[in-house]
């Protein structure tokens, strides 16, 4: 009886310890390595969807405090820091509510000056190119609605799609932005629907002490207005297609 008791003692120790060590390394991956993300809105269509899951990877622009859990104030700046290419999609804090993250593509490098003229972007003084393409489809509620849809490339050859919800939009049309040193302008490919670097009251130019990774991998993507954890509802509404996709 004693000997029983003993082993089942051994037998609890070792499953605290195997559970210990399992938080310890998903801490250490969470970290320093990868960090999960999902998408809560459109800003990004037709890159990124509600609904969509993927990894931000945590070491692509090095650590700041936003990489730590809870975000204490151990350090300033970014240690092993490198600055993110043009055209990146990035996962920041917001520098209004530090708290927030938020996903949007990077534009503007330091020192860049940023416009907007008739939804085409200008990087320092030259039109990014943009070229019409094939409408972007959604089925709600059993109706089909159209946006239009562009190819833009930017002047590193990074190339993605973009929305475009409105003739002349509000920020379709823009003074010009200056990039402080330090900072990244952000912009969302839904250009109509995104609260990005254009409104400056709101995000404006980021530092890059608030990035918090690079958008890597698409490992899970539901369809809006499903819940991820009614998994028997899963054959019908896992977007299958989106799985496994690199993000671009």
């Amino acid at each position: 009886m004693a000997e029983t008791s003993k082993t089942a003692k051994g037998g609890m120790g070792e499953t605290v310890r195997v559970v210990i060590h399992a938080l310890l390394i998903a801490l250490v991956i969470r970290t320093f390595l990868f960090q999960p993300f999902n998408i809560p809105s459109g800003s990004m269509k037709d890159t990124l969807l509600v609904g969509d899951y993927l990894f931000v990877s945590k070491y692509a622009y090095g650590y700041s405090k936003y990489s730590l859990p809870f975000s204490p104030a151990l350090f300033d700046g970014r240690i092993w820091g490198s600055e993110p290419k043009r055209g990146d999609v990035v996962v920041f804090r917001l520098p209004r509510e530090p708290d927030v993250d938020y996903i949007k593509r990077v534009i503007g490098l330091p020192g860049d000056r940023i416009q907007v003229l008739g939804g085409v972007v200008h990087i320092n003084g030259v039109a990014v190119k943009r070229e019409k393409i094939d409408d972007f489809v959604e089925i709600e509620d059993g109706r089909e609605t159209r946006t239009r849809r562009y190819r833009e490339t930017l002047p590193n050859g990074v190339s993605y799609s973009t929305l475009d919800l409105y003739e002349n939009g509000f920020y379709d049309n823009t003074p010009v932005y200056e990039v402080p040193q330090g900072h990244l302008f952000m912009m969302g490919d839904n250009r109509d629907n995104s609260t990005d670097s254009r409104v400056i009251s709101q995000v404006g130019p980021i530092p890059m002490e608030n990035l918090v990774g690079r958008a890597e991998l698409l490992f899970f993507s539901i369809e809006e207005g499903e819940r991820a954890w009614a998994f028997w509802r899963w054959p019908w509404s896992i977007r299958w297609s989106r799985l496994a996709n690199i993000v671009r």
